[in-house]
Order: C-alpha cells, then structure tokens, then sequence
C-alpha cells in the first residue's frame, strides 16, 4: 500500500493507493463547515422571537384595537377594580389575584410601547387617553368602594404596596418583556395574564383608592409610586421588543423631535429608578441589620436560670433594650454581652439590659407569663432535686435495713407475733420501717411500745409503723340489776301498789 500526497491550487489530495479509494480534505472542510452551520442554525431559531409572530399589519392592527375605548371593556375593568378592593380589605390574595386575572389594563401599556417603537405619535396620544381614562375609572372605583366600607383597617397587602423598590423594577421589566412577546404571538397564550400577575397593576390603584378615602398620604404615594413603576417599564419593555422585532416605523420623525422623546424617557427613567434604588438599598440594609440583631439576641441571651422575655431595638438612638427574668447578671457578664456586640457588626450600637422588669411600653403580660413560668421552673427543680435526694438516702437506707433479719428476730423474742415481716417504705414525710404481724390475742399499749423500741433499735430509723392483724374482742356487757339488799340480808320491803 503506498500513500501519495498532491499539492492542487493549493489544495492537499490524500490518497492511498492499493485499495483504489480516496479522502480529499476539501471535503472534510466542507463537513466540518456544514456541522457548524447545523449548530448555528440550531440556536438561531432556539432563540429567534419572530417565529409563530403575527404579521406587521395585523400586529399593528391589534394595537389600534387597544386604542379604542369599549363600554364592556369599562365594566369589566370596574367590577375587577372592586373585586380587587375588597380583596385588600379582606386581605385575601386568592381575590386579588382574581382581579388580576381578568383587568383589562395590561393592553393600553403594551399599545404605548408599541407606538413609542413606531414612532407613532397619533397611537400614542390615543393608547394615552384610553389608559388615562382607565386609570380615573378605576381611581373613583376603588374610592368609592372604600369609603363606603366599614372595614378601615390597613392590611398588610395593602402596606405591601407602599414601600416598592429595585426588585419592583426588575420585575416590571422583566414581565413587560415577556408580556410584549406573547402579545405578538400568533396563538393566545398564557403570558400576558401570568405578567398582570406578576407586575400587578389592579392592587397599586386601589390602594391609592384607600389612601384618598382615609386621607393617608403614605398610601396615595407610596402605592402610586409602584404603579408608576410598573407602567413605565412594562411600556419600556414594549418598546424595545418592538425595535428587537424589527418592527417598521409608521412616521419619519425629525431628529430633533426624535431627541425630545428620547430626553423625555431617559428623564423617566432616571426619575423613577433613583427612588426604588436609594429603597431597595434601604431594604438590604434593614433586612442584613435585623438579622444580625436577631442572631445576636438568639445566640448571646441563653442562659440556665435567665430568660429573654422582650428586646426593643432604637434604630435612631442606635440602642438595643432587652429584658431579662430569673437570676440577675454580675456587671461582669452585662459587659461581656456589650463587647459581643462587635462579633455581630453592631458596634455602632447600645446594649441595655433591664433585669426583671419590663421595657418601656412593653406588654406586661408577657413580663407575667416569664416570671410565673420563672417561678414554676424553680419549683420544678427544687422538687427534682428534693425527689433525687430523697432516692439517694432511701437507696442508702434499703441496703442497711435488714428487714428479713429484723422479722425473724421479733419472732423469736415476741413469741405471740405470727408471720412477721419488716421492711423499709417510703411515706410524704419521709422513709419509716413498717412491720407487720398477727397475734391471737389483743396487744396491750406497753407491749405495742416494746415491739416498737426493738424495730428502732434494731434498723436504726425512729419512724416506725406496726401494722398488727389482732382478733377482734368480744363487747363488754353491762351486768344485770340485782336486788338490793340491807346489811342484816333481809330484802327491801315491798313497795305499797297505788
């Protein structure tokens, strides 16, 4: 077999010769390039979004539709205002979420992204109006519902929506994302209800409901501040996939219009983030700081005969006040406890430790509960330990009391004591020796005592119990009257019958 090599226009053909076969590299190139092409291919429509995508025409009718106002569209967006109000009142997230499901606000957003991305000023204004409408609608909704309710109490969903932050944002974005790609899908899908979920837009607006029928600026703003989140960005979100589309524009703006719309969304942007960051950062800050404090509070303030019953952290006056009930701690150990403050970086901050007594404002009930369960503890060990040492000396007894040694020496000397035993027990008032016997006739009180002399004698216990099984006597019987005689013994003289 012989191999030869030829140079061809630069090209290297590998033969072999004796099996009248041959391999040209070209060929192989060309494989190699076509599995790569395979590849590419492969992750090109993996993650190509204008597949299964509506057309142009009909993408961009779709979102004039959304610019039209409908009266059914109002009453549904109505009725979902007020099932999503009552379910902050009652504070139920299942109805919540209910509203959220069937809230026609989500379109309006999407159709002001879209316009924004085809430069489509006239959809613009009018998606603007429709949303602006939908927004009041729901404002006097949600208003009217709550001041007519007689539940008035803040719930913690509703507080919820007061405090939005870096992750709101995150959210708003990330939802209008995929909320604008399902919208340009050729079948329905379940994106845009799951991103009205997610972004939740109904439950900002009725808590700004709540906060203008109560007169609470904390809720007005600071619910309103979360659903100006979620517009903006969930708009934003529509405008990019609309340029990632490839969408064509529907008007030639000048540049220098075309540079006032962008200052004024840059300007929104940059408005509304600051806010959430300087919050979220906030948050992180308080939520790293709690947990130091706790860990500081659970680990440090374990003691046997002490107990943490309260703690009470200033953050303003930077103090950390805890109350304490059981046996009070030297100075040396309180200072010990304030130099672990720095293992839990809160150096910066005052340890103050109240010794059984309460916390200013502190509930004193909860002050009762620990000193009575303080007070039941101790009981609980002196009686534990008054029961170990009662069964450490009754241990020590039981094996110097001969109990069988001590019967059959009382029934030897004791001739009339029958079936005798003898043994340690153990009583309320302490240990005592029982003995236990029969007699066939009734013991006196002097013979009891001896009997009782010799147990002691014999066990070395003065507490001794006789429990003897006697006959029981006969009654004694009053003797008849006999007739009473003078001294010579001549009867009395009868008595004159009347």
């Amino acid at each position: 077999m012989r191999r030869c090599k030829f140079d061809l226009k630069g090209q290297t053909i590998d033969m072999e010769s004796g099996n009248g076969q041959g391999k040209n590299s070209v060929d192989v190139e060309s494989e190699s390039g076509q599995g790569k092409h395979i590849i590419k291919n492969y992750f090109s429509s993996l993650l190509d979004m204008r597949s299964n995508m509506l057309s142009y025409d009909e993408l961009h009718e779709m979102m004039e539709e959304n610019t039209v106002i409908h009266g059914a569209n109002m009453w549904i967006l109505m009725l979902a205002i007020l099932i999503a109000s009552i379910g902050l009142n009652v504070n139920s997230t299942a109805v919540i979420i209910g509203a959220m499901l069937i809230s026609p606000l989500m379109s309006g957003i999407l159709t002001m992204g879209y316009s924004l991305g085809i430069r489509d000023l006239s959809m613009l204004r009018h998606a603007a109006a429709r949303f602006a409408t939908q927004v009041a609608i729901s404002l006097i909704t949600s208003t009217v519902y709550f001041t007519l309710s007689p539940l008035t109490t803040a719930t913690s969903e509703m507080i919820a929506r007061t405090s939005p932050t870096l992750w709101d944002v995150l959210i708003a974005l990330f939802g209008g994302i995929a909320g604008a790609i399902g919208n340009t899908r050729q079948k329905s899908s379940n994106v845009i209800p799951g991103v009205a979920i997610a972004t939740a837009l109904m439950p900002p607006l009725c808590t700004v409901g709540y906060g203008i029928a109560t007169k609470q600026a904390t809720f007005i703003f600071g619910a309103l501040y979360l659903f100006v989140i979620n517009t903006l960005f969930i708009a934003l979100s529509a405008l990019l996939v609309t340029r990632m589309l490839r969408v064509p524009y529907r008007q030639e703006l000048d540049l220098k219009k075309q540079k006032r719309i962008n200052r004024i969304i840059t300007t929104l942007i940059v408005v509304t983030v600051v806010p959430s960051v300087l919050f979220g950062a906030y948050t992180v800050y308080t939520s790293i700081l709690e947990r130091n404090i706790n860990n500081y509070l659970n680990s440090e303030f374990v003691f046997a005969d002490t107990q943490l019953v309260g703690s009470r952290v200033d953050n303003i006056e930077r103090t950390i006040s805890v109350s304490l009930v059981g046996v009070e701690l030297s100075d040396s150990r309180v200072s010990e406890l304030e130099d672990k403050l720095a293992d839990y970086s809160l150096e910066d901050y005052t340890l103050r430790v109240m010794q059984n007594r309460q916390i200013e404002d502190e509930d004193s009930d909860k002050i009762t509960i620990a000193l009575r369960d303080n007070t039941i503890r101790e009981l609980q060990e002196q009686l534990e330990k008054a029961n170990e040492e009662n069964k450490s000396l009754s241990e020590k007894l039981e094996g110097q009391v001969d109990g069988a040694s001590i019967a059959e020496k009382a029934a030897a000397i004791f001739t009339n004591l029958t079936d005798v035993k003898c043994g340690l027990m153990a009583g309320e008032n302490g240990n005592y020796v029982l003995l236990l016997a029969r007699v066939s006739e009734p013991l006196t009180g002097a013979e009891r005592e001896t009997i009782t002399n010799f147990v002691k004698t014999e066990s070395g216990i003065s507490s001794v119990e006789l429990l003897i099984d006697e006959p029981e006597t006969a009654p004694v019987t009053e003797p008849e009257d006999e007739p009473v005689t003078d001294p010579e013994g001549d009867p009395p003289p009868a008595q004159e019958q009347g």
